[in-house]
């Protein structure tokens, strides 16, 4: 059934939205954001001169599809969310800062995230200003304030049952592999229930692209969500 949806179903990029003559400045603060981008420069660089290093150089970022930056070996699974339509705008970035893991299942980046909204705004008001022309770039455009993505915290604190997920459990397993094994599709066994429902609320506002995981996120509730959550920890690989 998933599988008929693929060949109907194109892949989304993210529709691109207008965003006003706003400043870069109103993003966030580009000098609170350069001292948070401290936290970064390990993996990346920006600016004259940027290089590669452990992560990508960051240079026009906005704008760009995920793994598209020519050069550096992503991940198979960063691979696999540019060819499903990642595209690196303010919203995207803004949660792949949140939650790396949350947006892209097994990303290399091992950074844990920025949690304050503030210290994202600003560190994305900071990368914004290395685009070759941020009024040109659609939707990242001088941008659009960044938008926080953190979940009701009553939804992360909802417990979910494993049986009623295992119940719902059968379309998922259509693709994902109960015993963790990922042949071209990314294992979801053993997930912490938290990224999980993370990931699926990401899927269900299209924050995470791939179109047949919309499709099926938006059907589900919160219970339901957090059943799946709860029954995918229990696996065995």
């Amino acid at each position: 059934m998933i599988k008929n949806f693929v060949t109907l179903l194109p892949v989304a990029l993210f529709a691109l939205c207008a965003a006003g003559a706003l400043e870069a400045e109103e993003l966030g603060d580009t000098d609170a954001g350069q001292k948070v981008f401290k936290k970064c420069t390990g993996c990346h660089q920006v600016g004259s001169g940027a290089v590669d290093k452990i992560g990508p150089h960051l240079n026009g970022v906005f704008g760009s599809g995920a793994a598209e930056h020519e050069g550096y070996r992503y991940s198979k699974s960063m691979a696999r969310a540019g060819a499903d339509g990642l595209i690196w705008t303010a919203e995207t970035l803004d949660a792949y800062l949140e939650n790396p893991r949350a947006l892209v299942s097994k990303t290399r980046m091992s950074f844990r995230g920025l949690k304050k909204a503030e210290d994202r705004a600003n560190v994305l008001a900071y990368l914004r200003t290395f685009s070759d022309d941020p009024s040109d770039i659609p939707e990242a455009e001088p941008t659009a304030i960044a938008i926080d993505h953190d979940l009701d915290p009553a939804i992360l604190a909802l417990e979910g049952d494993p049986e009623y997920g295992e119940y719902l459990a059968s379309e998922c397993l259509t693709c994902h592999q109960s015993d963790g094994t990922a042949d071209g599709i990314p294992s979801i066994t053993l997930w912490e229930p938290e990224d999980f429902v993370i990931a699926m609320h990401a899927y269900k506002r299209k924050i995470r692209p791939h179109p047949v995981m919309q499709m099926l996120a938006g059907r589900l509730n919160d219970e339901e969500i957090a059943a799946l959550a709860a029954y995918f920890k229990t696996l065995e690989e």
